[in-house]
C-alpha cells in the first residue's frame, strides 16, 4: 500500500492546483507506478528514463558521432532502449553525461511525473541542474516539478473536469491514443478515487469534494451512519469518520487515509453490525446518534 507520507504530499500539491488528489495520483500512477525512488549506488534516486533521440538533437559534430557510436544517441525515437533496472539507466545517463552533461540531463524524464529535463527554462528553473536538484531532493520536489508542468501547460482545468483526452494530449503528446493514455488515466482515477483495500488511496479530509468523498460516504453508511451522499466532505462526514475511527481503535483525526479506508472495506462484503444498526435507528428517530 502506498505510504501516507506520499499521499500527504500528493494532497498538498493537488490542493495547490485545485484538483482532486485522485486525479493527480492517477497521472503519477501512469507515469511511474507512483514509485518515487530506487536505490542506486546506495542512494535513493528518482526514477528516470533516458531518451536517445533527445540526446541526438542536442549534440553536433564530434560529440554526436561519439554518442551514436557508443549507442547513446539516435535520430529515431525509441532506437536507444532503456535498461529494465534504474541502476542501469543511471549508468547510461552517466555515460552520456561524460560526453555532454547538460545535453544528457536535458534528455531524461525525471521523477514521479516523468518531466523532461529539456523543459527547465520553460518551467522557470535557472538551469537544468536546478530542475534535476529538485527532482533528486525529495518526493515533494518530484511532485512540485510535476505540478509546475501541469500548471505551465494549462492542464489543471482538464484534470478538474476529468477530461482525460485533453489532459493526455497535453501531457503525453499528440500520439497519446497509440498507448491508450487517456483510457489508462480514467481507470487509474477510478482506482484511486475508490481507494479499495489493498490499493493506494488518497487522503480524504474536510473541504474536499468528488467521487472519492462520495464513495467514503457510501461506505460509512454501510457501517450504520446516515450521511447524505453528496460528495462533499463537510462537518457531518468528518464527524462520522471520527466516530468510526474511534470504534475501530484507529487514530482519531477525521481524515480517511489507507488504514481507515481498509477498515471500512472489511465489513462491506457482508456481516451485520448491531451497534451500527442501532446508532442509525437513533439518528433517524432523534436526529443525532447518542452512542
Amino acid at each position: 500500500m502506498l505510504g501516507e507520507a506520499v499521499l500527504t504530499e500528493i494532497e498538498k500539491i493537488a490542493e495547490r492546483l485545485g484538483i482532486e488528489p485522485a486525479a493527480l495520483a492517477a497521472v503519477a500512477h501512469i507515469e511511474s507506478g507512483l514509485r518515487t525512488h530506487a536505490m542506486v549506488g546506495g542512494r535513493a534516486e528518482p526514477l528516470i528514463r533516458f531518451e536517445g533521440h533527445y540526446f541526438d538533437r542536442r549534440l553536433s559534430g564530434a560529440k554526436r558521432e561519439e554518442a551514436r557510436r557508443s549507442g547513446l544517441a539516435s535520430p529515431d525515437a525509441g532506437a536507444i532502449a532503456n535498461p529494465a533496472s534504474q541502476s542501469a539507466r543511471w549508468s547510461l545517463l552517466a555515460r552520456a553525461a561524460r560526453i555532454d552533461r547538460r545535453a544528457a540531463y536535458e534528455s531524461v524524464s525525471w521523477g514521479i511525473g516523468q518531466v523532461m529535463g529539456a523543459h527547465w527554462a520553460w518551467l522557470g528553473y535557472a538551469s537544468v541542474d536546478a530542475l534535476v536538484d529538485e527532482a533528486r531532493s525529495s518526493t515533494a520536489g518530484q511532485l512540485n516539478l510535476m505540478a509546475r508542468y501541469i500548471d505551465k501547460a494549462g492542464l489543471a482545468e482538464a484534470l478538474r473536469r476529468r477530461d482525460w483526452v485533453a489532459f493526455a494530449r497535453g501531457y503525453n503528446g499528440p500520439g497519446f491514443r497509440k498507448n491508450g493514455y487517456d483510457r489508462k488515466l480514467a481507470r487509474a482515477y477510478t482506482r484511486y478515487s475508490r481507494g479499495n483495500a489493498g490499493t493506494p488511496s488518497v487522503l480524504l479530509r474536510r473541504g474536499m469534494r468528488g467521487d472519492g468523498v462520495r464513495n467514503l460516504q457510501i461506505r460509512l453508511n454501510g457501517h450504520g451512519f446516515s450521511l447524505r451522499i453528496d460528495g462533499v466532505f463537510g462537518p457531518e462526514t468528518e464527524d462520522a469518520v471520527r466516530r468510526f475511527q474511534d470504534r475501530r481503535g484507529l487514530m482519531v483525526d477525521g481524515i480517511a487515509g489507507p488504514a481507515t479506508m481498509a477498515a471500512l472495506e472489511k465489513r462491506e462484503s457482508g456481516g451485520f453490525s448491531l451497534s451500527g444498526w442501532f446508532e442509525n435507528l437513533l439518528k433517524r428517530l432523534f436526529g443525532r446518534a447518542t452512542l
